[in-house]
């Protein structure tokens, strides 16, 4: 009788980084002949990939450790590997704590876990290795992509910056760029198996070409996705506002598959705030860069990422956070209350703001960027909008009887799953209807009217062909599979 593959499981904590490189890490296990376990079914083998960002990163991995503690003493045959930015930080640390877990890896070295579960088996005892320097790049890994619709393509790794707050850079190390020809490959690839949306990926994601010396890698790279063919949108992560310049701006509003959306973190509005993060430019320019975005591109969304309460913040300090949110318009902010992160520089500053402070200060940020995204939002009602369906991302759809999609400027769009006016009501995720949007919330628009017109594409071919099973025609309640997508912790990590 044939032998049952080892079941895994992987836990994904953090940025848009662990995600893809948890889509690696499938990829790697299924390669070495592991198969997926079933929802609610113990896996062989579970991975977590970790982050190490947040004060209690340590914690909450422990404590997900403990769990599965009891549950491996009574099945000795199960295996627990933790890899991640919190196991290139603490390396040995975690057998230390948690002496029942098999496999500790880092950042630099993912494509060793096959060969780390098998030595860790056969010789019954932990494994870690974690190496200093990035030998291969990840992209040249097995993959295993959850959409069939949409994809990240990582153009780079590491940092070069030395953000005060941040220990990515110790941690994923100094940035390295893949060459273009590699990134258009892989994007051609993509589209030739059905995925019409590309995220390029990257720490610092518009420093592109650093290590090789262009300058201008970045917005070329850009123009370049232009010119392939079924590729119909492409977005890019996190670009850095010091390196921010105006060839991306053109690249941008002069590519029509590059889409008029703009993720680009703020961390303050203070210029002495700015200074003591060690983010090299000020309010001045980031505010400046906005201005030319909407010149070019006047239907552009732009989101961003603050923290509150950096140590030495004062209430003017504060207040020039909120002039710049007011200033800049935001279409929706990932806002924080900052927290000691163990190894970074801001963490030894003596100057904390109290707790109670920074909770006040997280209010009324949290209260402005809703009130200026709302009225950005309500400027869309009555506008007709072209939105690629999506999956999972309406919470409530089965009960509203409504689908969920994004627009170009990526906002959310619930819509009203009425097909009266087509002829074609089969609709997939990946393929493109047009609404028109009537109804208004802070972080999402609704069109409850008919649906004006449906595309269907390739994409939504792929996704029919890998869900062969499920039933025809418009299906409610999509469940997740991890579209690349707005993740609460991704900009934490930036």
């Amino acid at each position: 009788m044939p032998v049952e593959p080892r079941t895994y499981e992987v836990r994904t904590y953090g940025c848009q980084m662990n995600v893809h490189d948890s889509e690696r890490l499938t990829g790697l296990l299924e390669a070495a002949g592991y198969a997926a376990a079933g929802s609610g079914e113990r896996a062989d083998v579970v991975v977590f990939n970790t982050c190490a960002v947040r004060e209690n990163a340590d914690n909450k991995l422990y404590g997900n450790l403990s769990h599965l503690a009891p549950i491996k003493a009574a099945n000795p045959g199960m295996q627990i590997a933790v890899g991640g930015c919190l196991a290139q930080k603490d390396r040995s640390t975690i057998t230390a704590k948690a002496p029942y877990v098999d496999v500790v890896f880092g950042t630099h070295n993912i494509g060793s876990l096959p060969a780390l579960l098998e030595r860790a088996r056969v010789q019954e005892e932990a494994q870690v290795e974690i190496l200093e320097s990035l030998e291969v790049f990840p992209s040249t890994l097995p993959t295993k992509r959850e959409s069939a619709y949409a994809a990240w393509v990582s153009i780079s790794v590491g940092c070069n910056n030395t953000c005060t707050f941040c220990i990515v850079p110790a941690l994923r190390g100094k940035e390295k760029d893949r060459r273009p020809g590699e990134i258009l490959a892989e994007i051609e690839a993509l589209v030739g198996e059905g995925v019409s949306e590309v995220t390029l990926l990257g720490q610092n994601v518009n420093a592109y070409g650093v290590e090789f010396g262009d300058r201008h890698a970045f917005a070329k790279l850009l123009r370049a996705c232009g010119a392939i063919e079924g590729l119909e949108r492409v977005r890019f992560t996190s670009p850095h506002p010091a390196e921010f310049t105006d060839d991306v701006i053109e690249a941008m509003a002069e590519t029509p598959n590059v889409m008029p959306s703009l993720h680009m973190p703020l961390q303050s509005g203070s210029d002495k705030v700015l200074k003591e993060m060690r983010r090299s430019y000020r309010s001045s320019k980031y505010l400046g860069i906005i201005d030319r975005v909407r010149a070019a591109m006047p239907d552009a969304a732009i989101t961003t990422d603050i923290i509150v309460g950096f140590p030495g913040e004062t209430e003017e300090d504060f207040q020039a956070t909120l002039d710049v949110v007011a200033a800049a318009r935001f279409s929706g902010a990932f806002t924080f209350q900052y927290s000691k992160r163990p190894g970074t520089p801001a963490a030894t500053l003596d100057d904390q703001v109290p707790p109670d402070v920074v909770k006040h200060r997280y209010e009324r940020l949290a209260a402005l960027v809703n009130d200026v995204a709302w009225a950005e939002n309500k400027r869309l009602v009555g506008r007709r909008l072209e939105l690629m369906v999506s999956e999972g991302e309406g919470r409530k759809d089965a009960a509203t009887h409504r689908l969920s999609g994004r627009a170009p400027d990526n906002r959310l769009v619930h819509f009203a799953a009425d097909f009266s006016q087509v002829a074609d009501a089969e609709v997939r995720p990946g393929d493109l209807v047009t609404v028109e949007v009537t109804y208004a919330a802070p972080h999402h628009l609704v069109a409850d009217g008919p649906v004006l017109a449906v595309r269907r594409t390739r994409s939504g071919d792929a996704w029919e062909a890998r869900h062969a099973a499920a039933p025809a025609g418009v299906t409610l309640g999509m469940p997740v599979v991890g579209l690349p997508a707005s993740l609460p912790d991704a900009p934490a990590c930036r």
